[in-house]
Parts: structure tokens; C-alpha cells; sequence
């Protein structure tokens, strides 16, 4: 099948510009400025006129949640909701139930995601206390890196053993593979969650939630991740920064980070409204924290966007900061957003780009994918803006049917999602039967 997008503003590798693009069966064959290409047979013509014409967005940390919490969320529904939103491609996070810790765990991932993703997949491996010496066993290809909790969170797979977390260092090093890390220090949160609680009562209310999950708590695992990086060479990408603070342990090329939808779009001040809809791990902060991690898009310190997207049925979300569980459903909804701040002058739109597509495929060196270029897979995102639309929950492709933002009106609407050549989304007309390709890396 062959595409024909023309009259759209295409925005990629630092620069935007009116432009046309062709696409034939799985490849961009053609990307030029208007008036270059104006001869061929196509399948399909796509008018862009008015329309931004991005790279395909691609989100490094979602969790779907199966197997083992198909109540909260599955593959088919989650990657449903990423086409919705423009994104073509995700990385999993392994705290399921079984947990990605082994490598029988791991090829069952990706058997799911061939039978049941919308968009193109991979699955990370989980780190353990003890499964340091299977790593040598991943097909360094397939795998986007090694994921380490050392705070602990959803799916209790905290690494909490310093000759552990050495070991996890030392083998991801040896063979190249970057470590994505979710630093908070678990003792901490203990002593000030009983500190709360002993104040507060068993629940206490989920404003308390960053008080008992504060910036030490992130800062000093981070800063102990950033040492074992640094004793060991490997690359450290530090998941969902949440403070000002461990901005300054980062250093490319080395040591990068990683900002969040929660992070970046909320603050201590929305509890009042938001209530436990805004909890996740590590907590939304004060707003001079999101107001400075906003600041380090634009200037580089932040090197990727993802949305941590992580569902939970709404009765999950009943409680205080102890009871309600952590996380939100975000993937629908992160491009829309981001492009939100677009207009509030807190980045550009290249610089969006290079954050959610550019950044990603060149941190874990994927394959022939996340930009616009003649050769690459034709994963791509249009997108118009000044088109008011409000989430409601007949909207919410996400299984838990719920999300922090419904309610709001955004004024940027995704119009089309092509992946890998194939049109999956047309204006509210979704091919539920089509399914994305795994991802592959380091060529």
C-alpha cells in the first residue's frame, strides 16, 4: 500500500517545515517540501493542510498490567488507547504477576504483544536481587534494558542488596544494555510513613502522600544509582525524576533522566482537587519541582518523555495516602497534553519531538525507527491543532475507564496514527484487527 501526506508541517530532527511524505507498504520512501513530489499512483492521499506531521511517538515506560491484573488493564486495551494518542511504539515495564524475571517470562511477553499489540512492543527485564546472571541469556536485540526498581512499588520487586545492585550494574555494562531505574530509598519511606501514620492514623490523607515520599527519599537512591553507573560504566536512565534536586546528578551521555506526565503536569497544590486520581511512585511534588523539571525540557537536562502509564480500576483509587493504589492511566492523552505546554511557550514543538521520538530510539539505539527519514519504518503521528475536544469516559480506550485529566478540554486532536505503514487510526476510525511489529535494537 502506498501513502501520500502532503500540505502537512512536518517536524523532525530540529526543524519544521511544509512538506510531503510517501510511504509504500512498511517504509518512508520520499520526505521533501510541498510542491517536490507531484507525480505518482497512490492508495491512499492524506490532505495535512494545517496539520503537524510528526514522527510516531514512542512512550519507554508503560505498564499494561498483564499478565496476572487483566482486571486493570491488557495489552489489546492499553495499545488501543496508545493509537488513540499518536503513539506507535512502547517499551513494558516486567512488575506483572509473573514478573519478567526470567527468560521463560520474558518470550511470553513478547508472544502476547505479537497477538495482541496495536502498535509496535517490547518488554524490558526485570532486575532482581538474584537474576543478575541471566542477563547474558537476552537477545541484546530484543531488549531495550534492564529495568531496576530500587524503591518499592507495584509488583514488590524491590533490589534492596548492595552486592546485588552491583552485580546488575557490572553484567548490564558488559553487554551494553542501559539500566532504567525507579530510585527511591524504601528505608526512608518506612521511617516517615510511620512517622505519618503514628500522626495520622493508618490512612492518613493523600496530601501526605509527598511528605512521606519526599525529594531525599528520591535523592538519595538516585544519587547511590549514579554512583554504581558511574563504578561500573553502564548507562543510567533514571525513570520519572520528580525533584529538582536529581537534576543535577545527571550527565550525559552517561547518567540521563527521564521526566513523566504526573510530574510534569501536576503539583502538591492539585491533591485538594485530584485527590488520590494523581498518586503514583515516586509522588507528585511541589510546584517549584515541576515547574523546574518543565524548565529542563527545554534546556536538555531532561533527555525523554514517558508517561509511566499505569491503570487501575477506580476502586483501587478510594483511600488516603496509604490505601488508594499509585499510578494513573496517561497514554491517551500524553502527546495531547505535552503539546498543551507547546502552547504555553514551555518547550517547542522540535523539542517535543526530539523528547517523545527522537531521544527515546537513540537512548536504547532502536532500530529504524522515531524519526521521519527515507529507509525508516513509517511509524507516523499527524496531529491539528485549535480542535476542542473533553475526555469523557466513553472516550478512554483504557480498559479502568478513568483518567486525572476527563474533564478537560484539549485543543489539539491526533487525526491520524500510521504504523509501520499501515493507517490504525483515521479520525476516530480505528482498525482493531491490525497488529504492530516487535522492536528491534542495536543494529
Amino acid at each position: 500500500m502506498t501513502i501520500y501526506i502532503k500540505n502537512g508541517t512536518i517536524v523532525n530532527e530540529g526543524r519544521s517545515f511544509k512538506g510531503d511524505l510517501v510511504i509504500e507498504d512498511d517504509r518512508i520512501v520520499d520526505i521533501t517540501a510541498c510542491k517536490m513530489i507531484t507525480r505518482g499512483q497512490y492508495d491512499k492521499i492524506i490532505d495535512a493542510a494545517g496539520c503537524f506531521v510528526l514522527p510516531g511517538i514512542i512512550d519507554e515506560h508503560v505498564h499494561f498490567r498483564e499478565p496476572g491484573m487483566e482486571r486493570k488493564a491488557d495489552i489489546e486495551s492499553e495499545s488501543r488507547a496508545a493509537v488513540f494518542g499518536g503513539v506507535t511504539s512502547y517499551f513494558e515495564m516486567p512488575n506483572t504477576n509473573p514478573q519478567t524475571t526470567s527468560l521463560e517470562n520474558w518470550l511470553d511477553k513478547l508472544r502476547r504483544g505479537k497477538e495482541e499489540s496495536h502498535v509496535n512492543y517490547s518488554f524490558f527485564f526485570g532486575a532482581t536481587n538474584d537474576n543478575a546472571g541471566l542477563f547474558h541469556q537476552l537477545d541484546v536485540h530484543r531488549v531495550p534494558g534492564i529495568k531496576l526498581f530500587m524503591g518499592a512499588s507495584t509488583g514488590n520487586m524491590l533490589v534492596d542488596r548492595i552486592d546485588s545492585l552491583r552485580k546488575i550494574f557490572s553484567e548490564a555494562a558488559r553487554l551494553h544494555l542501559p539500566v532504567m531505574a525507579h530510585c527511591e530509598d524504601s528505608v526512608l519511606i518506612g521511617h516517615n510513613m510511620a512517622m505519618v501514620k503514628a500522626m495520622y492514623g493508618d490512612d492518613p490523607d493523600i496530601k501526605f502522600h509527598p511528605v512521606i515520599r519526599n525529594e531525599e527519599v528520591c535523592y538519595k537512591s538516585s544519587l547511590l544509582a549514579t554512583q554504581l553507573a558511574k563504578e561500573s560504566g553502564a548507562h543510567l536512565h533514571i525513570a520519572h525524576i520528580s525533584t529538582a534536586k536529581e537534576l543535577t546528578l545527571l550527565c550525559k551521555p552517561q547518567i540521563t533522566g527521564e521526566a513523566v506526565l504526573a510530574h510534569l503536569l501536576f503539583c502538591d497544590q492539585d491533591y485538594a482537587v485530584k485527590g488520590a486520581l494523581i498518586k503514583c511512585n515516586p509522588s507528585v511534588k511541589k510546584k517549584s519541582d515541576r515547574d523546574e523539571l518543565r524548565k529542563a525540557l527545554d534546556d536538555g537536562r531532561i533527555y525523554t518523555i514517558g508517561t509511566d502509564h499505569a491503570p487501575h480500576e477506580k476502586k483501587d483509587k478510594e483511600g488516603g495516602c496509604i490505601k488508594a493504589s499509585s499510578g494513573m492511566p496517561m497514554i491517551q492523552f500524553s502527546l495531547v497534553a505535552m503539546l498543551e505546554l507547546v502552547d504555553e511557550g514551555v518547550l517547542t514543538i522540535e523539542k517535543l519531538v526530539e523528547l517523545m521520538a527522537h531521544h527515546p530510539a537513540d537512548l536504547f539505539h532502536i532500530v529504524d525507527r522515531g524519526y521521519l527519514r527515507k529507509g525508516y519504518k513509517a511509524d507516523v503521528t499527524i496531529v491539528r491543532p485549535h480542535k476542542s475536544w473533553t475526555v469523557n469516559e466513553n472516550l478512554i480506550q483504557s480498559k479502568c475507564k478513568w483518567s486525572p485529566v476527563t474533564g478537560h478540554t484539549f485543543h489539539w486532536q491526533v487525526q491520524q496514527t500510521i504504523c509501520n505503514g499501515h493507517l490504525v487510526y483515521d479520525q476516530g476510525c480505528f482498525d482493531r484487527d491490525y497488529r504492530g511489529e516487535e522492536i528491534y535494537f542495536r543494529k
